[in-house]
């Protein structure tokens, strides 16, 4: 049996709060906390549709709370060679806190969401790692791409 569970709309303000601990080990403490309710609503929103786009795997702690989490969603654009249906997952927001780390925490959940997304027949899957989340994800099967990656803010 494993560790990790699907998220529910119950777990939306931990999910949220789980991914400002993700946002400030590698961009330092931020006081600012204005996003949160929105992130929360959004969550609640998209959490509660089974067969949705977006979904979170997630490993309670002992207690109460949540301990870790990966989310992710499915996107769709024009299919190609390789991938005819145009699906693709990206995942984000893997999360454990500082407490709770080296217990194959963030593992579970990610391979949670890698089912999920075999499930839902999506054949690539992409994030962006930091240095320390490198070795976990390189063990699940991610490489370097040679895309480079651009934002446009507006």
């Amino acid at each position: 049996m494993s560790l990790a569970r699907r998220a529910t709309p119950e777990d939306a303000e931990e999910l949220v709060r789980l991914r400002k601990v993700m946002q400030d080990s590698y961009l330092g403490p931020n006081p600012d906390v204005s996003w949160q309710p929105a992130a929360a609503a959004t969550l609640r929103d998209r959490l509660s549709d089974p067969a949705g786009a977006l979904t979170a795997f997630v490993v309670e702690r002992p207690g109460g709370g949540l301990a870790a989490c990966a989310v992710g969603t499915i996107e769709y654009r024009l299919g190609g060679p390789g991938n005819p249906e145009g699906t693709s997952g990206y995942v984000f927001s893997v999360a454990t806190d500082e407490d709770m780390r080296r217990r194959g925490y963030s593992r579970a959940c990610t391979e949670g969401l890698l089912g999920w997304f075999r499930e839902r027949g999506v054949r690539r899957i992409d994030l962006r790692a930091s240095a320390e989340g490198e070795p976990l994800y390189a063990s699940l099967g991610f490489v370097r791409t040679p895309d480079p990656a651009m934002r446009l803010s507006l």
